[in-house]
């Protein structure tokens, strides 16, 4: 079983940064790929990126590549998601996931959910 808390949104202007933080209760943390989604008013949930549970295998969605960077330290049990030159369009809840396979992630199929945490860009 794993338990994610996560944190970090707020209030930002575009070209602004934030980094969303997501704390992992229980001992298998290090087993999961973890990853973040998000959800804008009116939208469906969409993925945003995902890390294997070594750190080898990233991947991003196209709307967020060279501008998110998604990390994780398994000795603290939680996943970061930086966010760098923030854009209006990138405001939505942000949730971090759990889940076994990165490449299934991608698709939303994950185990563990976060309970998200608003970002709001504004110009």
């Amino acid at each position: 079983q794993v338990q994610l808390v996560d944190s970090g949104g707020g209030l930002v202007q575009a070209g602004g940064s934030l980094k969303l933080s997501c704390a992992a209760s229980g001992r298998t943390f290090s087993m999961y790929g973890m990853g973040w989604f998000r959800q804008a008013p009116g939208k469906e949930r969409e993925f945003v990126a995902a890390i294997s549970w070594g750190g080898g295998n990233i991947v991003y969605a196209d709307s967020v590549k060279g501008r998110f960077t998604i990390s994780r330290d398994n000795a603290r049990n939680t996943v970061y998601l930086q966010m760098n030159s923030l854009k209006t369009e990138d405001t939505a809840v942000y949730y971090c996931a759990a889940g076994r396979v990165v490449a299934a992630m991608t698709s939303g199929i994950c185990q563990y959910w976060g309970q998200g945490t608003q970002v709001t860009v504004s110009s």
